[in-house]
């Protein structure tokens, strides 16, 4: 039997304590946007390569992930991505104009993704690259009578730069991402990440921290039962050893953003905010407050939602104040609810 060592740190040191960071979260962009109600997984948590087809249904939907011979783009490898996402996002904010195209400084994601800056890692960076290039998704639309079967990937080609010689060191590359990714970008359909999530030490934390980040958001707790977790985790383990890894993360209590506790009487795993998400700025052009009714209504339409996270979203997604302020906050309510359903 495999034991592991106790005497690690919770979290890897921080290996770049001067670095500032803003991330994105695309998982939760894939799942708000183009996956809709499908919260499935389709990134492998393995450090083996994995090279199965996996498919996953959610009643008359249907999510199918196809590895390349490389194997399934990993947590780890969707790093390129959420530093793609965190130069675009910035880009936008400063009105810049954007396209699917991203350079990237090699060194620069290596610091970003508190990672070494030795030969190895620079070397894993292509590896990542040929399966994020490699890893298709298909998934079903289901309309009235109609089926609407679409496919894309991650990351649609890239190209890379490196220096002659012995060591062949990646100097930069270029990643252009599948319009599926793009879109979502520019549809502002992503999160924030909390910094340490790059120094979470296993691939099961980090997709933990992903579900309650797009789950609990905002919201004061969140409540799962384990079957329903290990189930959104796309974790191969045994629901006895998955038991065990909550239990861990539950005493360490390291997640970030979340305190994390597991009932065992009912099998549940909660997550209660921790506080520390910063807050969505006022916008400019200040909105009245909102009658209590107002609220009220928002539930109805937008039931599981919290309503005050949703009216951070509307204020910071309005341009003009709507001369109707209530009545333009429940029809934001409503068609959020309508693009995402329940949490």
């Amino acid at each position: 039997m495999v034991t592991e060592n106790t005497n690690l740190a919770p979290l890897l040191p921080d290996r770049h304590p001067q670095h500032d960071l803003f991330i994105c979260d695309v998982a939760d962009a894939v799942l708000k946007d183009v996956m809709q109600h499908m919260e499935h997984p389709f990134y492998s948590l393995s450090k083996k390569p994995e090279t199965s087809v996996k498919r996953y249904r959610n009643g008359d939907h249907w999510l199918e992930v196809t590895p390349s011979v490389k194997g399934l783009a990993t947590i780890y490898d969707k790093d390129i991505l959420i530093y793609c996402i965190s130069q675009i996002m910035a880009k936008l904010k400063e009105g810049v104009q954007v396209s699917p195209r991203v350079r990237i400084n090699a060194r620069e994601l290596l610091i970003f993704a508190n990672r070494g800056t030795s030969g190895r890692e620079y070397q894993s960076l292509l590896d990542a690259l040929d399966r994020l290039e490699g890893t298709r998704i298909r998934t079903n639309i289901v309309t009235g009578d109609e089926e609407q079967i679409d496919g894309f990937g991650l990351v649609d080609a890239s190209s890379v730069r490196r220096k002659q010689g012995l060591d062949g060191r990646l100097m930069w590359c270029e990643v252009k991402l599948s319009d599926w990714v793009f879109n979502a970008i520019r549809n502002e359909e992503v999160l924030t990440l909390h910094r340490d999530y790059f120094r979470l030490r296993k691939p099961i934390e980090r997709r933990v921290y992903e579900l309650a980040r797009k789950h609990c958001g905002q919201q004061k707790t969140w409540k799962i039962t384990l079957s329903k977790l290990l189930l959104k985790t796309g974790s191969q383990s045994p629901q006895k050893r998955f038991r065990q890894m909550i239990k861990q993360l539950a005493v360490h209590d390291h997640l970030p953003d979340y305190h994390v506790a597991f009932d065992e009487q009912s099998d549940m795993v909660i997550f209660t905010n921790r506080a520390t998400m910063a807050t969505l700025p006022a916008p400019e052009s200040h909105v009245a407050p909102l009658e209590s009714a107002t609220y009220d209504r928002a539930r109805q339409v937008a039931p599981g939602w919290d309503v005050y996270h949703l009216e951070q979203e509307w204020r910071s997604w309005m341009v003009e104040p709507p001369r109707d302020a209530d009545s333009a906050f429940v029809g934001f309510c409503r068609k959020w609810y309508e693009r995402r359903g329940r949490p």
